[in-house]
């Protein structure tokens, strides 16, 4: 799904003209607080500074949380921050990292209308 997922987001829309580039979110789900912030830059990373307590949610393994992410920075060219600030429950902890990013991604693809027609680089290009 993270494939799929960081594939899709270049075809959506010419994201490299008008939009914002950059992103964050900082998420609250009970006792867990996950800070995200990208660029759109074309160039993957992800760091990921998240702890899930326990080996499973449920039947789901939480190792595949960090994978998924992992996917999304490398096939989307996302650079990807992911930061746990508290947290102790493994399904509220991973609920605001989704949940942080999607926000982060929401704003880094908004059209910014002040740059409508740019290319949001000094370079001019990414």
């Amino acid at each position: 799904m993270g494939i799929a997922s960081g594939l899709a987001r270049p075809a959506a829309r010419g994201y490299k003209t008008g939009s914002r580039r950059y992103g964050s979110g900082l998420l609250p789900m009970d006792d867990a607080l996950v800070r995200a912030a990208l660029d759109l830059s074309g160039r993957p990373f992800l760091v990921w500074n998240v702890d899930l307590p326990t080996p499973k949610i449920g039947t789901f393994d939480t190792e595949l949380v960090r994978e998924f992410f992992q996917a999304l920075s490398t096939h989307g060219g996302i650079t990807l921050h992911v930061d746990m600030l508290h947290g102790l429950n493994s399904h509220h902890i991973a609920d605001a990292a989704f949940k942080a990013v999607a926000r982060a991604l929401r704003d880094a693809l908004e059209v910014d209308p002040r740059r409508a027609d740019a290319i949001p680089s000094t370079k001019g290009a990414l």
